[in-house]
């Protein structure tokens, strides 16, 4: 998949950026493969030579080796079928890994249990020996081939006799349950048609679905699925909730803040059906290596979950540098300095190692670096050797699956040397055989650090892996910082089920499916029984006898969109055929849909001309405009109800319920590849509110005066320590700086004093502002510290300066946060005390 031109504006961004030219040090001849394994160079000086370019080794802020691992082997327990053993004997895996072992031992014994281990550990081998072994306790039923001659069950409800045990397993994409059906597929082949898995999702066939809801006894789907298809019609699926002995959670790292609060939900829903039926089945979860797994789990099921996170499977060398691009001479906002950005920093090294033959997959966080990354790449390899373009590919969401396939062999093959690819290839596709990995920019957790990083080194070779800082403060503090990132426990998985945004849905959803009785809202969390008096004053559910019923006509499993924040999603319409594209959260469209938006869709690039707010509706036509588009707006708030509230000295650090008052009134238009500013426009779109979770501080004026910070200072002091306390959060909490948002007021009327909050961007919070309150201490340390070090003189995009910011980023104050914030830490609780230490 060759790009044979660049999109408009990107020439002259290359040409803007020639000032650090790249160094080919390793021409390559016409189609050669990548060196064999024998011959493959060491992660350290595969980084020598990167590092071998005119002011290249000064980008090197930190290297960290990380020593091979032996693995450790064990037996499987003798409750596997031998069937299973043999089967996984052929696929070439003559021995578990001891956590392997271990976790299917728990499996066995009925115990919930999470393997939260690293990447390539073998975690799909752990759930699917006990899985495939239950299967096979099953009777034989008619292929897909006998039922055309045998007629399906009139009552819908299927033989549950017939049928032997079912397995459910749970992918948060449609992408990752395709390729675990794959690799089910074939390490069952040679047990015939005991096991017959198949995918159950909105590409489903029509005519497939009902063959799947009578005979499939392992249905690999995702949690929108099973809310909106598999739950509601519940009757359908009596034979397979009936026999439901596992259920199987993969990646389930990445159900966290909203949607793992919604799923969260969905798997209580799908546990009480279950016991309706009569079945219990044991959950099987599989994580990133992960803090507190076990909680994790249990906050996710309801149920206790068995914790098993030492990781037996053997590692080659990993060499982790930490690359921080240089400043250029353009100048950004207030005259700021502005670093070249992390997209031209990656292409350029995407390219060296492309020329050195090293098989490289370099992360983006979005569809469109992906392509710019390929694309910048491929133009540069033109000018080495007009064969290696074709070597070069992106890789996202949004391809077709014979596309992915393709690139997927591509790769595998050689064929493909490099790929720039978005999380669509992080979540569990097999990959194996990388030499490197680049990640433009900190993806937001340590967990997909280490996920991406593990990519690179999957058949046992060293590896190297280079994480490319963006211009932003907490990329700039990491690599300045290693420590946070290489002597630092992965994240916790924040998510709060008892969100009353989230649970009411939920609860008209489940009492849709069964009459909700007193007993079922223990299961629901304790937030449950009180939501019971408000839905039936809306009228969504009556009570009768001794349940809750639902009273309307429209599918109550709509109220929940599991994935959104709520509201009605905004259609985006192509003006010129009238064709649908796709939607966008109600939450989001002021922000990303507004007139004028550049809006990227598959690939390509749409303007925004109108968003109808009446109708829901944004009309964009296709354009490809030299420069993206980022909404900037402007915030108030309220404290509704102070939950809880420490003194910090004279300080207190508060958290609870707030109202926020939001209103998007301009957005930026940022040249590509430099992110130079090129203008600002006005918008007139009606203020919004929001009812979430928020942290704030107060500061007296005993405390500003021992700061120094003058009233003139005070605004700019309090804005700085706002932005950058924003952008270091995602270090402390599994969030990324959108989610979240804060305002800061020299004094404010419900505090009477100079406070700053940071607030969760969902209704009801999302479990963000509580992580903070809880390492509060820690968090704005490291705040302080980032904004402390950057090398900026009054403020930049690496320490205070905000891409969102909808005062224009006026007043800032750099060196007053710095003061006030240590003045503010020195009345900090004693680590080992209260809620605020780390």
């Amino acid at each position: 998949m060759a790009f044979n031109h660049l999109p408009a504006g990107v020439d002259d961004a290359l040409r803007s950026l020639s000032v650090t030219p790249v160094t080919h040090s390793m021409p390559m001849a016409n189609n050669q493969l990548p060196p064999s394994d024998g011959e493959r160079p060491s992660p350290r000086s595969v980084l020598d030579r990167l590092a071998s370019g005119p002011g290249r080794a000064d980008r090197i802020t930190h290297t960290e080796h990380l020593p091979p691992r032996t693995g450790r082997h064990a037996v499987w327990p003798d409750r596997i079928r031998p069937e299973v053993i043999a089967a996984i004997q052929r696929a070439g895996i003559d021995h578990p890994w001891a956590h392997q072992a271990l976790a299917a031992e728990h499996a066995l014994d009925g115990e919930s249990v999470v393997v939260a281990t690293g990447t390539a550990s073998g975690k799909s081998l752990a759930y699917l020996a006990p899985v495939l072994s239950a299967l096979l306790d099953g009777s034989e039923v008619p292929t897909r081939e006998a039922r055309r001659r045998e007629p399906l069950p009139r009552d819908g409800g299927g033989r549950a006799g017939g049928r032997g045990t079912t397995a459910l397993y749970l992918a948060p994409t449609k992408a990752l349950a395709a390729d675990q059906r794959r690799a089910v597929r074939d390490l069952a082949s040679p047990l015939g048609n005991r096991v017959r898995p198949a995918v159950y999702d909105g590409d489903t066939p029509v005519e497939e679905r009902e063959w799947v809801r009578q005979y499939a006894n392992y249905v690999l789907t995702n949690p929108d699925m099973l809310h909106r298809g598999i739950l509601p019609s519940h009757p359908r699926w009596s034979s397979f909730l009936r026999a439901l002995r596992y259920v199987v959670v993969d990646e389930c790292h990445t159900y966290r803040g909203v949607f793992g609060s919604h799923v969260a939900q969905v798997l209580r829903r799908l546990r009480r059906l279950c016991a309706r039926y009569g079945s219990d089945p044991v959950f099987l979860l599989a994580s990133a290596t992960a803090a507190d797994p076990a909680v994790a789990g249990h906050r996710l099921t309801g149920l206790p979950v068995v914790e098993i996170a030492e990781d037996a499977s053997p590692r080659g060398e990993l060499v982790f540098a930490l690359w921080e691009p240089p400043l250029t001479e353009l100048s950004g906002e207030k005259g700021a300095p502005v670093r070249r950005t992390a997209t031209a920093e990656t292409a350029d090294l995407l390219t060296d190692l492309t020329v050195q033959g090293v098989r490289t997959v370099a992360f983006v966080r979005s569809r469109r670096g992906a392509e710019l990354i390929a694309v910048i790449t491929q133009e540069r390899l033109r000018e080495v050797d007009r064969s290696l373009p074709k070597r070069v590919a992106a890789y996202r969401g949004g391809y077709l699956p014979e596309e992915r396939r393709a690139l997927e062999r591509a790769l595998h093959s050689g064929e493909l040397l490099g790929l720039a690819a978005t999380t669509a290839l992080e979540l569990g596709v097999d990959v194996s055989g990388l030499d490197a990995v680049l990640i433009a920019g900190y993806p937001g957790t340590r967990a997909s650090l280490w996920q991406q990083a593990g990519r690179a080194g999957r058949s046992g070779q060293g590896a190297l892996a280079i994480l490319v800082a963006r211009d932003d403060p907490l990329d700039t503090y990491l690599v300045h910082h290693p420590e946070a990132l290489f002597q630092q426990p992965v994240e916790s998985t924040v998510l709060d089920p008892d969100n009353p945004y989230v649970l009411a849905p939920h609860l008209c959803a489940a009492a849709a499916e069964l009459p909700l009785t007193d007993d079922d809202l223990e299961l629901f969390g304790p937030a449950a029984a009180g939501l019971m008096p408000q839905l039936e004053a809306a009228k969504l559910l009556r009570r009768r006898a001794t349940a809750w019923h639902w009273t309307r006509r429209e599918r109550a499993c709509d109220l929940a969109d599991i994935r959104g924040g709520g509201g009605r999603p905004v259609q985006v319409v192509e003006a010129s055929t009238g064709r649908l594209l796709g939607t966008v959260d109600e939450s989001a469209s002021h922000a990303a849909v507004h007139d004028g938006a550049v809006h990227l869709h598959q690939g390509r690039t749409y303007v925004v001309k109108h968003l109808d707010l009446e109708d829901s509706v944004a009309l964009v036509e296709q354009a490809d405009p030299p420069y993206s588009t980022v909404a900037r707006d402007t915030t108030s708030i309220s404290v509704l109800e102070t939950d809880t509230e420490i003194p910090w000295g004279g300080a207190r650090l508060c958290y609870g319920s707030v109202e926020v008052t939001n209103q998007v009134v301009s957005y930026l238009r940022r040249k590509l590849i430099t992110g130079e500013v090129l203008g600002e426009s006005r918008l007139d779109l009606p203020p919004r509110t929001l009812r979430t979770r928020a942290v704030w501080w107060t500061v007296t004026d005993d405390q500003l005066d021992a700061a120094r910070v003058n009233p003139e200072q005070l605004g700019g002091a309090l804005h700085a320590a706002e932005h950058a306390s924003i952008g270091m959060l995602p270090l402390f909490a599994t969030c990324d700086r959108w989610d979240i948002g804060g305002v800061s007021v020299p004094l404010h009327p419900d505090t009477l004093l100079p406070t700053v909050f940071v607030y969760d961007g969902h209704p009801g919070g999302a479990g963000f502002a509580e992580r903070a309150f809880h390492t509060a201490r820690a968090w704005l340390t490291a705040t302080r510290e980032a904004i402390a070090s950057c090398e900026c003189d009054a403020g930049c995009p690496s320490c205070i300066q905000s891409p969102k910011c909808g005062n224009g980023n006026e007043p800032l104050h750099k060196r007053g946060a710095v003061r006030l914030l240590g003045e503010l830490l020195k009345g900090a609780p004693d680590p080992a005390g209260a809620h605020g230490s780390a």
